[in-house]
């Protein structure tokens, strides 16, 4: 039987196991979106593409499967873009399909023409134009492998209006190939790190972005049952680190070099790096003093700069890497000397005291910051998805709230992308069915990406989207006050985000004093559909997040 461009795109999708298509239609791909309404995969209509992005990545960041997203032609390409960027730099594999006018009216004037293929080459690490109907599954197929392969990012495929549209095709979609299986780093280098293990007075692992996936993490945890190495991880390596291994964590790192974990890197004798990418933590802040022996443990090669140039790099499957390197050492082999035990053990204490809350906690209206955290924590279970917006919360959040299992707490720390958190939310919602989703933003970035409140509505997604509101972008008004003693241009305006909730099919709630916190918490988790909760939070300390703990202070 023929076919048309479209179909042998849609069974392209399904050939590589997509299940759900994010988007916005138009009449430059309707046909595409006329074949998926017939036989899928799932179609989830946004209320704005960029959106839509942000849900791929975050499918993508969940499964490490690249997440698809498809628009139509002009606006709706550009506003791929923030998305794109997004995801390609804190790689997360995405497959953006976009529509374009005919092939020939691609060089004129004329309405959405647009070189989509040489925009979108800019902000992802793949990006065509398909030139022939026969080419459309070879275009997807090697999009999608390009987004998986080395570092993970964003691949892009423009798809011109008469192409889609095509008749009488008599090719059919390519069948998926498995990636190939790399083998761990060679040998002599594994049992070099060994013996480097073995001399270290103090060697720390400083886990990152790529160490994150189940099988690292799997081999990770093995290998600090058997050699308990100090742990620092980046935002992106949130809960790498189990429970039953928690004494050995030291934290997360990231933005600002004020933190245990940081004091830690800092007299070290050995930094293993795992899955680190620089753009998650600037080595120029961590490695200031360029005095670190690292190593890096990694699928594809580091990035060499002034402050970043590993003693050796173990490239091959990390995962296959650390389970060798385990299996070299012996009980005993990893001996921490006495001076690194003292620096430890105040370390500990450190982030014990850090944690505490203020005797006045429940005496404010407005609600401290770490009070939220807290109290999360204790209402949910480990497997429960956390997103996180950027913002001032997002710098509690990294500090404060632990996470025990690998891409359960979500942050964008490579482009610090407003607006990320609810669609994140909404991924992880299809991702994870049937689990509790809690988001969190403040009432900027809520507003970048809250119109999809009603796609989550009718997707029936258990969200319970907390709003940290204090009325600033906070972020930049803190460190505006810091660098100038005021700040400028920050301030916004109120809304009453319970009634917004309501206008679109969903709850809200609204905490008006901290002592009302946990009970509203309580009831808003025990709804089915998606929620809102408007807290007020207290930014009033903020000034502590850029020097709350110089360099050697706990000395």
């Amino acid at each position: 039987m023929s076919k048309t461009g479209g179909d042998l795109f849609v069974d392209t999708l399904i050939n590589h196991g997509v299940t759900h298509v994010f988007g916005v239609p138009g009449a430059k791909i309707d046909k595409a979106f006329d074949v998926l309404e017939e036989r899928g995969p799932e179609v989830v209509v946004t209320r704005h593409e960029q959106n839509a992005t942000f849900i791929a990545q975050g499918i993508g960041r969940i499964t490490g499967k690249p997440g698809v997203v498809l628009v139509t032609s002009g606006p709706g390409i550009t506003n791929l873009a923030t998305g794109l960027v997004t995801a390609n730099s804190e790689s997360d594999p995405v497959v953006a399909i976009g529509g374009n006018v005919k092939q020939e009216d691609s060089l004129k004037r004329t309405h959405q023409s647009l070189d989509n293929a040489g925009l979108m080459s800019h902000i992802t690490k793949h990006s065509v134009e398909v030139q022939s109907p026969n080419s459309i599954s070879e275009a997807v197929t090697n999009a999608f492998r390009a987004s998986v392969e080395g570092r993970k990012g964003a691949a892009f495929v423009s798809i011109p209006q008469d192409i889609i549209s095509s008749t009488n095709l008599d090719v059919d979609a390519l069948t998926v190939k498995e990636p190939p299986i790399l083998g761990p780093a060679p040998s002599y280098e594994i049992d070099t790190l060994a013996q480097k293990v073995k001399n270290a007075k103090l060697p720390v692992f400083l886990l990152g972005m790529r160490a994150s996936s189940e099988q690292n993490t799997e081999a990770i945890r093995k290998f600090m049952t058997n050699n308990p190495i100090p742990v620092v991880e980046t935002f992106q390596g949130s809960g790498i680190i189990s429970r039953e291994l928690e004494e050995h964590f030291y934290g997360r790192i990231g933005l600002f070099r004020n933190q245990p974990g940081d004091e830690l890197l800092k007299h070290s004798d050995l930094i293993i790096t795992v899955g680190y990418d620089p753009i998650e933590y600037d080595p120029v802040i961590w490695n200031k003093e360029n005095d670190k022996n690292i190593i890096h443990i990694d699928e594809v090669q580091s990035d060499i700069d002034n402050h970043y140039s590993p003693m050796t790099e173990l490239i091959g499957n990390t995962a296959l890497t650390i389970q060798r390197l385990d299996e070299k050492l012996d009980v005993g082999d990893v001996e921490i000397d006495n001076d690194g035990k003292a620096l430890l053990s105040r370390i500990t204490q450190l982030i014990h005291d850090k944690y505490e809350l203020p005797a006045d906690i429940l005496e404010s209206e407005r609600v401290n910051p770490k009070h939220i955290i807290k109290t999360v924590q204790e209402l949910i279970d480990d497997e429960t998805t956390v997103t996180v917006d950027v913002g001032s919360l997002y710098i509690y959040m990294a500090r404060y709230f632990r996470s025990y299992s690998p891409r359960h707490l979500l942050f964008s720390n490579g482009m610090q992308t407003l607006g990320v958190a609810l669609p994140w939310a909404i991924a992880a919602s299809v991702v994870r069915p049937g689990k509790k989703v809690v988001s969190m933003a403040g009432d900027g970035g809520f507003l970048f990406s809250g119109q999809e409140l009603e796609t989550a509505v009718r997707l029936k997604a258990p969200i319970v989207q907390l709003i940290w509101n204090d009325g600033y972008y906070d972020m930049v008004k803190f460190q505006q006050v810091d660098k100038y003693g005021k700040n400028a241009a920050v301030e916004l305006g109120p809304v009453d985000f319970v009634k917004y909730a309501e206008s679109m099919g969903a709850k809200g709630y609204r905490v008006n004093h901290s002592k009302e916190l946990e009970d509203v918490l309580k009831k808003a988790l025990n709804e089915e559909g998606p929620v809102v909760v408007d807290i007020p939070v207290d930014y009033s300390n903020n000034a502590e997040l850029m020097a709350d703990l110089l360099p050697d202070s706990t000395n």
